[in-house]
């Protein structure tokens, strides 16, 4: 058998773990629980692709992040690796012709998402596949305090249990104590053992700016910061305008939200992967499983829902380690509507049910009926039919499927699906019969392998052209074909689906304490998001680390606090008496800047900090890669 390193060399291309990627990776390979928090960037998904690679049986994943899913399975596909993902826009036959190859032991990974988890339809196949570990994504999703609780996560445990004692790994970038210890509890973990990596990202300046005309500012910060930046705001509508103005002031830019055709999206993330343009202004939907390390600065234009959010977002830059901006620009303005917004997130039972009801009708779904049926749903239409607040609606389907009535699932390209149904002397007399479908057929086989054995993704126009005829005309054979059971066709679908979980009721319950309780929650993270804003004091780095229960005593010395606090000179005396201790320190031979802490009092660590990164800077004294400080050619 390989060794971790070995595999990791071998369909990763890496030479070596990162820091604690191993430790996790032997650990889940000893059948022990695991939970992994790795800040974003962190390599979170080699813990558990490495083990179930050794691991005899599939590697169930659960994830709620239908395009993350997708983007994972494509990548293992491209390193030989046999992968599949279950997501809304797959036909039944499709479905069950997977689980069916899960079974035959043809796939090392399964990924769903926690509501197919636990459909009877699921669990029918599920039971009869051989699951060597389950790895849950998103973890902190299956907690109440997280910042993104779905309910369908608890149901996880009960699906381990069918199968013995198999490890089960908790990843998550973003979680408290608090959360993480939920986590565990929820998911039925035995002695996890928890795996915490520093959220302190060393490259990164956290900058806070109060700003009016925030257009302005972020054209003169492009202007000034070389490379590749996203901007995050928080409406579509204002992805295109300031997309405008800033193309107005000859800087590139686009604009990217979910409420765009799947092929624009796919073309303006490759734009800005390759370079082509520089700036992506985009809402949260952009940025999941893109995976860019150049990127020197993210920009908020407006708040964030949540610290959690921000230090995501934010943690998109700088990812190959050099030095990176995160600005965040605010406005007193800008807190106007935070009670108006927390109301605006859980709205009130009365009208979740009357959304429900419309939602229904709208879809035509019987009572008591529609249980697992997948419904093509365009928000858009359903707001302007009922002339209804998009952002009423969502929030009120997003609670519907909190409840685990119904599943809303963002729009995601899926490309068209061919399946070769009957076997190889049926297909052949038919070629044979049928010379236009047998050169059909024969540019099929020769541009795409496995269609005998797999559900093979096809590009209609691509066939059309290698035949000298149009898509239009694929399509119709190909339609016929399906027809006639020869071959199972499964079109390309973009549309946003909305999954029945439980037949329609006639009334439903949305208890009024627990929309208390989650208002009461999402306020709390309100305010740890302005007091953020509001800190002139303590380094943003250590406010944000100290927000996920992490203590850093060593200020960053680059964001805007510190960076403000260093503009206040010493007196020669001072110099003196620090630089005489430091001087000690270095002559040690281990000294370390995090462990200043252990020989100075906490007042005066930005001193001693402000001291050794002068030092640094005229080349005194220097820092190997070990963190370890040592003198140069001369002292000071």
């Amino acid at each position: 058998m390989k060794t971790p390193e070995e595999i990791l060399k071998y369909y990763f291309g890496y030479g070596e773990f990162r820091p604690l990627q191993k430790d996790i990776v032997q650990h889940v390979l000893d059948g022990k629980d695991t939970v992994a928090l790795l800040p974003t960037g962190g390599g979170k998904s080699i813990c558990f692709q490495v083990p179930a690679l050794m691991l005899d049986g599939v590697c169930v994943v659960v994830t709620p992040l239908i395009a993350l899913m997708k983007d994972q399975v494509e990548n293992l596909k491209q390193k030989d690796i046999m992968a599949v993902a279950l997501y809304s826009g797959m036909s039944k036959r499709e479905i069950e012709f997977e689980l069916e190859n899960c079974i035959n032991g043809k796939y090392k990974f399964l990924y769903v998402s926690p509501e197919r988890l636990i459909s009877k339809h699921f669990l029918s196949y599920a039971h009869s596949i051989k699951v060597s570990m389950v790895a849950v994504d998103e973890a902190h999703c299956i907690s109440q305090w997280g910042y993104d609780f779905r309910p369908p996560y608890l149901q996880i445990s009960h699906f381990r249990k069918y199968y013995g004692k198999i490890p089960c790994i908790a990843l998550t970038a973003t979680a408290t104590k608090h959360v993480v210890q939920d986590i565990s509890e929820k998911l039925e973990l035995v002695n996890p053992k928890i795996f915490t990596q520093s959220f302190v990202r060393k490259n990164l300046a956290y900058i806070v700016q109060n700003e009016e005309n925030k257009i302005e500012k972020m054209a003169l910060i492009a202007s000034k910061i070389k490379g590749t930046g996203l901007i995050y705001v928080r409406s579509r509508k204002k992805t295109v305008e300031i997309t405008k103005l800033l193309l107005q002031r000859n800087i590139s830019a686009d604009f990217y939200h979910a409420g765009l055709e799947s092929k624009e999206r796919n073309r303006k993330q490759e734009d800005w992967k390759k370079n082509k343009i520089r700036l992506m202004v985009c809402t949260n939907a952009f940025g999941m499983g893109i995976d860019k390390a150049d990127v020197r600065f993210v920009i908020h234009e407006n708040k964030p829902e949540t610290l959690e959010a921000y230090y995501q977002e934010a943690g998109r830059a700088g990812r190959d380690g050099k030095k990176s901006y995160c600005i965040f620009l605010h406005h007193p303005s800008d807190n106007a509507r935070d009670e108006d917004n927390i109301l605006s997130k859980y709205p009130d039972p009365a009208d979740i049910k009357r959304i429900y009801e419309l939602t229904c009708n709208f879809l035509h779904v019987a009572m008591g009926s529609g249980a697992g049926e997948n419904y093509d749903f365009d928000l858009n239409d359903f707001c302007t039919f009922y002339k209804l607040n998009s952002n009423f609606v969502y929030n009120s389907l997003k609670r519907l499927e909190g409840e685990g009535y119904l599943q809303l699932s963002e729009s995601v390209h899926l490309p068209s699906r061919i399946k070769i149904l009957s076997d190889y002397q049926t297909l052949y007399e038919w070629q044979v019969k049928h010379p236009i479908i047998d050169n059909l057929f024969k540019v099929m086989l020769r541009s795409y392998g496995g269609m005998f054995d797999f559900y093979t993704t096809i590009f209609e126009r691509e066939i059309g052209f290698r035949m000298n005829k149009t898509e239009t005309w694929v399509k119709t054979q190909l339609d016929k074909l399906h027809k006639i059971e020869l071959i199972d066709y499964v079109k390309q679908n973009g549309e946003s689906k909305l999954m029945m979980l439980e037949n329609r009721f006639k009334d439903i319950h949305i208890a009024p304490e627990k929309i208390q309780f989650l208002r009461a929650r999402y306020k709390e993270k309100i305010e740890a998001v302005n007091a953020y804003l509001k800190n002139s004091n303590e380094c943003r780095s250590n406010v944000l680390v100290k927000y996920f229960d992490e203590i850093n005593k060593v200020p960053c010395g680059i964001c805007d606090v510190c960076i403000e606090k260093q503009k206040k000179d010493l007196t020669y005396q001072q110099f003196k008496k620090y630089h005489k201790k430091i001087d000690h320190f270095i002559q040690n031979k281990d000294f370390r800047s995090k462990d200043l802490g252990q020989f100075v009092s906490a007042t005066e660590i930005e001193e001693y900090t402000l001291i050794l990164r002068w030092l640094k800077d005229n080349q005194f004294a220097t820092e190997t890669k070990e963190g370890h400080w040592k003198w140069v050619t001369k002292k000071a």
